[in-house]
């Protein structure tokens, strides 16, 4: 069970400089987290406190002495220093932007996260950061849009159906054809929108729990329901696939999708 142990501190001048900022979304292994952060002058800063304990086992303190927040998970200690501007991980100090705001900490994610092992990055399509803890076993951006264009084509379909259109998405991405991630597969408009749920925005809801063990399945292991090349799918019920029927090979048909390479 997480500690959530955070005493605030009071000194004034602890602030943020005014720079040009602006909040930010931020989800963790694919988990929107409930806080925003802030984005000023290209590095993001999200409340200690939280980010920590959304990672691990954190117990995080303000130490009025040194007018420092600390942070042990019990192996790990973390120090961050606003007046300083420094963090300190472990007993090796990096400079780095603290700063206090409302009486909260704010520490710089990326930074934060590499010490850890873990990964940050930007994703324009979400708007925000996608964190890649430390013990994740996919990347955090790769999971989410999978997750939830896989709910948004499949929803009520077998599991097995939602698993082939996970596959047909990182087939995509492996293929020489297609852009090389899988948002970008996703968001694709080269040759007009290839994934619906990104036109009539079902792609941003939350998706369901077996959307999201199929997305990890495809991520971790790769699926076995269909072959390398199958790149292409569509529901008859819902669209007569007038060009994918004429060009595309024909492979299978799994619940409501008939797929192809």
């Amino acid at each position: 069970m997480k500690k959530q142990i955070f005493a605030v501190a009071t000194a004034a001048a602890l602030t943020v400089s005014a720079h040009a900022s602006r909040s930010v979304n931020l989800q963790i292994d694919g988990t929107t987290q409930p806080y925003q952060g802030t984005l000023t002058d290209g590095v993001t800063y999200y409340p200690m406190e939280p980010l920590l304990c959304a990672l691990g086992d954190w117990t995080v303190t303000w130490d009025a002495p040194t007018a420092t927040a600390m942070a042990t998970d019990g192996t790990n200690a973390l120090i961050a220093n606003p007046t300083a501007n420094t963090i300190t991980y472990n007993q090796q100090t990096y400079p780095a932007t603290v700063y206090i705001q409302d009486g909260t900490t704010y520490i710089p994610v990326r930074l934060v996260l590499n010490l850890q092992g873990g990964s940050a990055q930007w994703d324009g399509y979400y708007g925000g950061v996608a964190i890649t803890s430390p013990t994740a076993s996919y990347n955090a951006m790769d999971y989410y849009w999978l997750s939830r264009v896989i709910s948004a084509e499949s929803q009520g379909e077998q599991y097995d159906g939602q698993i082939a259109v996970g596959q047909v998405v990182v087939n995509r991405v492996l293929s020489d054809t297609f852009p090389h991630s899988i948002a970008d597969v996703i968001f694709d408009t080269n040759y007009g929108t290839q994934f619906e749920p990104t036109a009539n925005a079902t792609i941003y809801l939350d998706p369901t729990a077996s959307a999201q063990a199929a997305a990890h399945e495809v991520l971790t292991s790769g699926g076995s329901v269909l072959g390398d090349d199958v790149q292409y799918f569509y529901a008859p019920t819902l669209s007569q696939g007038t060009w994918i029927r004429a060009n595309r090979v024909y492979y299978t048909s799994i619940g409501c999708h008939d797929f192809y390479l």
